[in-house]
């Protein structure tokens, strides 16, 4: 089920469930979708800070569970990520989000409610948070596409081929975010239901070799086997090690190499400038083709 789609004076609710945020990103945020013709409240404690949090876990509790409770938010922007939310999952009532849904935008540590929200049926959006809404030019390819998706309108995107593609087509839920959050939610009543999936993984500044621990257990649990598809996002500031004796993509071809399904490398998601959204719980079609990707809603 998809939330409703926005329109003009839809209110949108800044929250900061995780790490602090710097005032400014959050009024550069407000000033941008102000300009979109939308309603722009802020929770309480959206702006406080306690050790590397943006609050006590009681404050940043409270702000996203009113902001999921009230019927008249119709989309929760987190500020950014960080780490917190797995301290506070299971102390979230979904029950009024699910009496009236509304979009989740986020990404990084947010990847832990998408997969919670996923597991109740709901789709939310992958994609740009306050710092890169204040930061990349007005008319932005990211932004440009986050604020037509949240009116409606699905993007098709096209991507370039990579050397490590395989190609094929499948179709699948969309689901996934960032690979050492995920691995965090493994056996816990939050990990999201992989079967038939397509999963997006991307990471930032970790070592190949951790990548590597993660990627195994995803093979030796039985997760990558189940899949439809695959599509490797950005893994940003991860240095190569060459006493690993692979590259990064090396060691995800080499885990799904008994699968058949289509894989796709280099996708322009995660932590990066060029973030483009997806999204998350939705139908999707992926073909990787010798030429080119194609993911389309």
């Amino acid at each position: 089920m998809k939330p409703p789609f926005l329109n003009s004076s839809d209110q949108v609710r800044i929250i900061s469930p995780s790490g602090i945020i710097r005032p400014e990103y959050i009024d550069g945020a407000k000033e941008v979708l102000t300009g979109w013709g939308l309603n722009i409240t802020e929770g309480e404690y959206a702006r406080a800070e306690y050790g590397r949090f943006a609050g006590t876990l009681t404050q940043r509790i409270a702000d996203l569970q009113e902001a999921l409770d009230d019927p008249s938010v119709k989309a929760i922007l987190c500020s950014r990520g960080g780490y917190g939310l797995a301290q506070m999952i299971d102390k979230l009532d979904f029950t009024g989000f699910v009496k009236s849904p509304k979009w989740l935008i986020g990404f990084s540590d947010i990847t832990i409610l998408h997969a919670a929200i996923s597991n109740l049926g709901i789709a939310s959006i992958h994609g740009l948070m306050t710092k890169l809404i204040t930061e990349l030019p007005s008319g932005s390819e990211p932004t440009d596409l986050l604020r037509k998706m949240l009116f409606g309108e699905m993007p098709a995107y096209h991507i370039p081929a990579h050397e490590s593609n395989r190609t094929g087509s499948a179709e699948g839920t969309l689901l996934g975010g960032n690979l050492s959050v995920l691995m965090g939610l493994r056996g816990s009543s939050y990990d999201i239901k992989y079967d038939h999936a397509i999963l997006f993984i991307e990471d930032v500044a970790e070592k190949p070799y951790q990548i590597d621990r993660m990627i195994q257990n995803l093979r030796f649990s039985g997760v990558l086997a189940q899949l439809s598809g695959l599509i490797v996002g950005q893994f940003s500031d991860c240095e190569e090690d060459p006493l690993m004796m692979q590259t990064i993509q090396e060691i995800i071809i080499g885990s799904v190499n008994e699968t058949d399904y289509p894989v796709c490398f280099d996708f322009p998601a995660g932590h990066v400038e060029r973030n483009l959204p997806l999204l998350f719980g939705e139908k999707v079609n992926l073909n990787v083709h010798k030429t080119g990707t194609e993911l389309s809603f």
